[in-house]
């Protein structure tokens, strides 16, 4: 489960929310938030906690504060004693409200972190919402390069030494910018996954025989970015003979990560191949995709029309030609269409239309 310890929110918020911590701030104070969504506990004060959720932050508006005010001594102290019994995270007093005694004093004997801020609750609450998310999003660390290709993050796997890093620094050169080398750290955020470079290796890139270079000292920073959104996984694979790999773009692959699905392409590398035209070229291909425009699936229909024309209108020794010729591309890839495939049936066809005529 993912939280995040009172004490360390405290720290990374207390700047941008002007906190003060008011009371409650005892030895046993660190209390987990568990849940990026805030709650506010007034039926609580009236009584009635059995929706109080004790791992959210608890925000306690002018409404709150006044219903407080509005009550004797002892109905205060009580409906205070009901709240604070709950072993809170951590409760947030907005707009700079006076805090009634009776609070303090009871955060103060249950360790129950007591904040305030001037912010108004509708922006308190906002930023709240926007830093307990990003803290709480599941995170991972994955081996590999993450790279800005012409505004799609591509996030490039494979074994050690297969020229990730090569093929990050030629994409630099060709323009592109490098998000982080050798290890991504990734964060869900709702549906998307962003990775990032840690602060310590942030624009370094390792070459070997070059050694570790910085990306922004050497082109500059608009070579980098600190972050991006994945939407594309590479895995770069040392050629292997013995592996069928791709030849249509009809294959769905996918790469599952904290959850979610990215689009995902096994690229064979090998001396003379250019692993960086080819995952540029693979980005543009996956952006006319993403717009609907599918050259595979286009062949793959054409094809189809062309063999149930000729299945309508030529004989059956010519309907076996026609499957004869298509059998003899060895390397063909059964129902799916390569370019040979299509070739020799545009040939066969044509040959034996000239027939007819």
């Amino acid at each position: 489960m993912h939280e995040v310890r009172v004490k360390e929110f405290i720290e990374l918020v207390k700047g941008p929310l002007g906190l003060e911590v008011c009371a409650g701030m005892g030895t046993d104070a660190d209390r987990p938030i568990r849940v990026a969504r805030i709650q506010k506990p007034g039926l609580a004060l009236a009584g009635y906690s059995a929706f109080v959720h004790p791992d959210r932050v608890q925000v306690l508006g002018q409404t709150e504060i006044s219903y407080l005010s509005s009550l004797g001594a002892l109905e205060r102290a009580r409906a205070v004693s009901t709240l604070t019994a709950l072993n809170l995270a951590c409760l947030l007093v907005t707009k700079g409200l006076a805090i009634p005694k009776e609070l303090l004093a009871g955060c103060d004997q249950t360790n129950t972190p007591l904040l305030r801020t001037r912010l108004v609750s509708s922006e308190a609450i906002r930023k709240v919402l926007a830093y307990l998310d990003d803290l709480l999003s599941p995170r991972t660390s994955v081996h590999g390069v993450l790279v800005d290709v012409n505004g799609v993050g591509v996030l490039m796997t494979g074994l050690s030494g297969v020229g990730k890093s090569e093929c990050a620094l030629e994409l630099v050169l060709r323009g592109h910018r490098l998000v982080a080398d050798d290890v991504v750290e990734i964060r869900r955020r709702g549906e998307d996954l962003v990775g990032q470079a840690s602060d310590l290796i942030k624009n370094l890139i390792e070459i070997r025989g070059l050694g570790i270079l910085n990306v922004a000292d050497l082109y500059g920073v608009t070579a980098t970015r600190d972050h991006k959104r994945i939407e594309l996984h590479v895995e770069l694979e040392e050629w292997r003979a013995d592996r069928a790999y791709d030849r249509t773009g009809l294959d769905e692959r996918r790469y599952d990560l904290l959850g979610a699905t990215l689009t995902s392409l096994l690229v064979p590398v090998k001396p003379g191949r250019n692993s960086a035209a080819i995952v540029e070229v693979a980005v543009r291909n996956f952006l006319i995709r993403v717009r609907g425009h599918h050259a595979a699936f286009d062949l793959k229909e054409r094809m189809d029309r062309e063999l149930a024309r000729a299945d309508i209108e030529l004989g059956e020794a010519d309907r076996e030609r026609v499957t004869e010729v298509l059998e003899a591309d060895s390397e063909g890839t059964g129902d799916l269409p390569s370019l040979r495939s299509a070739a020799i049936l545009a040939e066969a066809l044509d040959h034996i239309e000239d027939e007819v005529e």
